[in-house]
């Protein structure tokens, strides 16, 4: 993760808006050179044994606003800008993905976790879509905060059966506009919403993980 902080208020002028279905992008932003950001995977209890079972993870479907690798952000619910400077290391979704298949892995609890079965043929699929993934500011204070929400599946590979259904979503901490906050934001909406869903992901293969 790249260090370097930068204000949103100042740079508000080299924010870039998005359009109907394109995006504008202001002047001098298509060539500047953007600091890249990452998400850690949140620190996962080892599971006290492992399944001979296979999760592949599928790429989260996601609006097309996230299906950019720049962070998106709302100063009203009605607008979508892109923070000036920065961009994750890939697409959206794609990041997450390997946040998600990394936050599995931790645990210890599969024989395998990819992004595709292993062989040809897997056990169960992790199929997600984000429906929000973003920072807000307030109009008062002008500070903001993150929101992660995103539906989970899990689906038998051998009949595509869904297993089980749900849904999940966090806010991170209040924080100013300087971008490693808003990314360090980001990280604990994250946190939240992986341990959560990595629990109930591996309770619906059959093993719990103990608590911490």
């Amino acid at each position: 993760m790249i260090l370097q902080r930068r204000s949103l208020l100042t740079s508000m002028g080299a924010l870039m808006a998005l359009s109907g279905c394109g995006a504008i992008t202001a002047i001098g932003e298509a060539t500047a050179v953007l600091d890249a950001y990452d998400l850690r995977a949140p620190d996962m209890p080892q599971a006290g044994r492992m399944l001979q079972r296979g999760l592949s993870i599928e790429p989260p479907t996601a609006p097309g606003a996230l299906e950019v690798d720049r962070i998106l952000i709302r100063p009203n619910p009605v607008q979508s800008l892109y923070l000036p400077g920065a961009r994750w290391t890939d697409k959206t979704p794609l990041m997450y993905q390997s946040v998600m298949l990394r936050a599995f892995e931790d645990t210890g609890a599969l024989a395998y976790v990819g992004r595709r079965p292993l062989g040809g043929t897997g056990d169960v699929a992790l199929i997600t879509e984000i429906t929000d993934f973003q920072a807000e500011l307030d109009d008062e204070t002008r500070r903001a905060i993150t929101r992660i929400r995103l539906t989970a599946r899990m689906v038998r590979e051998s009949d595509a059966r869904v297993l089980a259904r749900r849904s999940f979503q966090a806010i991170g901490p209040e924080v100013s506009t300087d971008t490693l906050e808003i990314v360090e934001s980001f990280n604990a909406a994250s946190d939240v919403v992986l341990t959560d869903m990595v629990r109930w992901g591996l309770g619906v293969m059959g093993l719990q993980l103990p608590s911490v």
